[in-house]
């Protein structure tokens, strides 16, 4: 069974005059890590949106865990580009809220299983603390475990380190990389960032034209668990520059 299926799937936002998905079908293996890069605008967004119940495809039919997405509550957690943390309630309330949506469990069984996912995650202790008060990074654990506990075994990323710093955006990385290999949830990552998606995936998914009628497959050549060390190897290094190719050809005149 696949984790995820797009079957001849399309999307046209309102205001356009074309479809920006058009007729698309693919699909991901349970448990893998996948990047998707492709240029500004180009839809990446979109087929997360979908996947998530965010958006309703114009046509064809999405499927996690081989049901389809219109008749599922808890198929995947969605993060996307901010953290979107509430100011006003403290951490561990705030990944409480799915919890507090889906209902069935007192404040106590909530507050228990905030407390777990944030030392999951590296933030025990911080329960109390508002999310003003922690860092960019911490902040991103924080939204990242609040994506876990909104259930599902399929996690969609939006950019989630765009707006980091880079020394802690490749901190995030590798941390990253740590709980996917302890979880072994299956990752769809977006990034603008080439050598982020070389870094994370076990094959990129690239949009090479728009509107996105495929995702190309590309498998990266270096075996998991991974150090940054791999991105110095000869092979790793031309996936990079053919990736950076390949996006460049798309923006220019």
């Amino acid at each position: 069974m696949k984790a995820l299926e797009f079957e001849n799937v399309s999307y046209r936002y309102p205001e356009d005059d074309f479809d920006i998905i058009d007729n698309l079908s693919f699909s991901v293996e349970p448990g893998s890590f996948h990047c998707i890069v492709g240029v500004s605008g180009c839809g990446k967004s979109t087929i997360l949106r979908m996947t998530c119940g965010l958006l309703r495809p114009k046509g064809g039919i999405i499927r996690v865990n081989g049901a389809p997405v219109a008749g599922q509550s808890r198929c995947c957690g969605y993060m996307p580009q901010r953290d979107l943390l509430f100011p006003w309630r403290t951490v561990a309330e705030n990944l409480a809220l799915p919890l507090e949506i889906q209902g069935g469990r007192t404040r106590a069984e909530r507050r228990e299983l905030a407390e777990e996912a944030l030392a999951e995650v590296g933030l025990a202790g911080c329960g109390n603390k508002f999310p003003g008060e922690l860092s960019g990074g911490m902040r991103q654990r924080a939204a990242f475990a609040r994506t876990m506990l909104a259930g599902g075994g399929l996690l969609l990323l939006d950019e989630p380190f765009s707006a980091l710093d880079y020394l802690t955006r490749v901190s995030m990385q590798e941390w990253l990389l740590d709980q996917w290999e302890k979880r072994k949830r299956t990752i769809l990552f977006i990034t603008h960032d080439v050598e982020e998606a070389v870094f994370l995936s076990g094959s990129v998914l690239a949009v090479d034209r728009t509107p996105i009628r495929r995702l190309r497959e590309i498998p990266v050549p270096a075996a998991y668990p991974r150090t940054r060390a791999c991105l110095a190897r000869p092979e790793m290094a031309e996936l990079r520059e053919d990736l950076i190719e390949m996006l460049r050809k798309q923006v220019e005149p």
